[in-house]
């Protein structure tokens, strides 16, 4: 009997507070219907250890409203750009959600995205992004997505391509992890500017038994060979540039005037394009090297 009268003590305290908790929201609603959520000026708890230890064993369930109210923080004020201190509690609301259920990977990897998109559609700060994403390795080391979005976070906002490069390897080691992760570090590090680095790692993809693997490392072992290439030619066609100042540049006014044998091919047997006004040289569009690594720009 005692049990039967505890258990039902038990349920009577959980309805009474999931009414009072349904009655404080539905005022709330009322409220703040047409501003600003009520406590976006104000995060009562900031301290992950007190609100772990205050959420008794409803950790989980306070890890999803946290969630929530990140979510409404950052709608709020994508919408309102006018709107003053805009977006100053995403971090500590994410903060606190992923420390209450340390792997909530929605947290992790939507809030990321979040954190790192550029003012005035967030709050541009990568740096936190970062430290969140580290923050859910620490807590799930073999988590291979969370250390690709960390890739992501400093390839597009950082702009970092040898850390971004070395995320994605260290990604592609993790178990599960795609196929496709390695030729992305090789890449990255290509259009940062590190061939030597990229070189290897897509010599090293060269020798893979899968077909499309191999196909792929020797796609972008040509395309670094004609960046080496194009790196030559801007040198003649600077020359050029020297001896006949104001004059259209083309390959064949520069095989002329002695400094190439003829027009340059790249490996699948196109010319290589050259802008008569620029100088500028790059693969042509219809070849089949194109586009090179870095000729894809980064959205802004």
């Amino acid at each position: 009997m005692t049990r039967r009268s505890q258990s039902a003590a038990l349920v009577a305290v959980t309805a009474a507070m999931l009414a009072l908790a349904i009655t404080v929201e539905i005022g709330r609603d009322r409220l703040y219907a047409q501003g600003a959520p009520a406590d976006e000026e104000l995060l009562y708890v900031q301290s992950p250890y007190l609100l772990r230890k205050a959420a008794l064993s409803y950790d989980i369930l306070l890890a999803d409203v946290y969630w929530i109210r990140a979510l409404q923080h950052y709608g709020y004020y994508r919408l309102h750009r006018e709107a003053p201190q805009r977006y100053h509690l995403l971090y500590p609301l994410l903060d606190l959600t992923t420390s209450l259920d340390p792997n909530f990977a929605v947290a992790y990897r939507f809030g990321a995205i979040f954190l790192g998109e550029p003012y005035p559609d967030g709050p541009g700060r990568p740096d936190l992004a970062a430290a969140l994403l580290r923050k859910g390795l620490a807590a799930q080391p073999g988590k291979w997505q969370y250390m690709q979005d960390l890739g992501f976070v400093y390839y597009w906002h950082v702009r970092d391509f040898k850390t971004a490069a070395s995320c994605f390897q260290q990604a592609s080691e993790m178990p599960g992890a795609p196929t496709w992760l390695r030729p992305l570090a090789a890449v990255t590090l290509a259009e940062g500017g590190h061939r030597g680095s990229a070189r290897e790692l897509f010599q090293q993809l060269a020798q893979s038994e899968e077909p499309w693997l191999r196909d792929s490392a020797r796609l972008r072992l040509a395309q670094l060979d004609a960046m080496d290439t194009i790196d030559a030619l801007r040198s003649r066609v600077q020359v050029f540039r020297q001896q006949h100042p104001g004059e259209p540049v083309t390959w064949d006014r520069v095989a002329a005037a002695g400094l190439l044998p003829g027009v340059p091919l790249d490996s699948s047997g196109t010319p290589f394009a050259l802008d008569p006004a620029s100088g500028g040289i790059t693969v042509a569009p219809g070849s089949k090297l194109f586009p090179l690594p870095g000729q894809i720009q980064a959205p802004r």
